[in-house]
């Protein structure tokens, strides 16, 4: 060890200063991308080494204080949903060549105005479908079994319980509306098929008969059929112009007074001033969500005074196998575009 610090003790500091440099050039050697990420150093902080096995990382705080260091380097950014690729960051990026999304909806990314700038928009749709699925069914089993009435009252300091508060509805046995049968869609009809539920679904497209029968789904070429009809009615729809506020008070008013809305989607799918009313009328008897807008919602905003709702922090991928999974194909996705090959899932306008 003293020889050690003797060497360094006689180390120039050119010499110093040459290894430095020859270290950040190898370090450098590798594609540069910018991690634009809200609270990467949290959750996400685990899967980093699975991006630096191929790539130098930059993240946003440290790119805006070296603007100049980075911005001819960096090739790709990373992003989880929430940050904007504008247009001021596009022009100060001359060497951007695609932005790879985590997780399936786009609605927060101008592709137009990117691609516009010779760069490519990729996003992780394959890998989210199970666990998203999954939130949804969460969702439904815990509004219509009064999950969260009943660990509130183990919290509580009441002794008397009144099974009123927690009196809920078979989940088995009843129907099941789906509103989007994409593959995410599909999922959900695969699991309430395990409940014996019955199956309606209202899309785009009608599925095939083999599968709509291997699920029992029945398609809905109205959606009001399905709102008429269903005890639970599930959101699973991309954002999109024709899908803004689908469901607003017209809708609202079709669903039984006794059926629940669980939205996995996007929470601009749906009316919430609308929903608000409808709850607090009893127009419906409850909803569960996932998402809502804006994320999060405001403290002192209605749908969090309502007993009738289940709100979350749209947790749908937020499991550490699917996030994996999803960095993992983020990856995959830009070190494609930096080889010159075709993405596997570019998003176009």
């Amino acid at each position: 060890m003293f020889r050690a610090a003797a060497k360094l003790r006689n180390c120039s500091w050119v010499s110093f200063t040459s290894f430095c440099t020859k270290s950040l050039k190898l370090e450098m050697e590798k594609p540069c991308i910018l991690v634009a990420t809200p609270g990467i150093y949290g959750i996400y902080k685990c899967f980093i080494p699975i991006l630096e096995k191929h790539f130098t990382v930059v993240y946003t705080e440290e790119f805006a204080r070296c603007k100049e260091r980075f911005a001819d380097t960096i090739q790709a950014i990373i992003l989880w949903c929430a940050p904007t690729v504008d247009r001021d960051l596009l022009q100060s990026l001359p060497n951007l060549k695609v932005v790879a999304n985590g997780g399936v909806g786009v609605d927060h990314l101008d592709i137009p105005l990117i691609n516009s700038f010779g760069v490519k928009v990729t996003n992780t749709p394959q890998v989210v479908d199970n666990a998203t699925a999954d939130l949804g069914m969460a969702l439904m089993l815990a509004s219509a079994r009064r999950l969260i009435e009943g660990h509130n009252f183990s919290l509580s300091q009441e002794t008397q319980y009144s099974p009123k508060v927690t009196l809920g509805f078979d989940v088995s046995g009843a129907t099941l509306g789906i509103i989007g049968m994409g593959r995410i869609g599909y999922k959900v009809a695969q699991r309430a098929r395990g409940f014996d539920m019955k199956i309606l679904y209202h899309n785009r497209n009608k599925r095939t008969e083999e599968e709509e029968t291997a699920v029992g789904a029945h398609y809905c070429e109205k959606i009001e059929e399905l709102l008429q009809k269903s005890d639970f009615v599930m959101l699973v729809v991309n954002l999109s112009p024709q899908t803004h506020k689908l469901i607003g008070a017209r809708e609202l008013a079709l669903m039984k007074p006794t059926s629940t809305l669980i939205n996995i989607s996007r929470g601009l799918v749906v009316d919430q001033e609308a929903l608000v009313d409808a709850l607090q009328k009893g127009t419906i008897h409850g909803a569960a969500l996932d998402v809502t807008y804006p994320e999060p919602l405001p403290r002192d905003h209605p749908l969090l005074s309502l007993k009738n709702v289940i709100v979350l922090p749209h947790l749908g991928t937020n499991t550490y196998q699917t996030s994996q999974k999803m960095v993992e194909r983020m990856v995959t996705n830009t070190l494609a575009v930096l080889n010159g090959s075709p993405p596997p899932d570019e998003v176009r306008p």
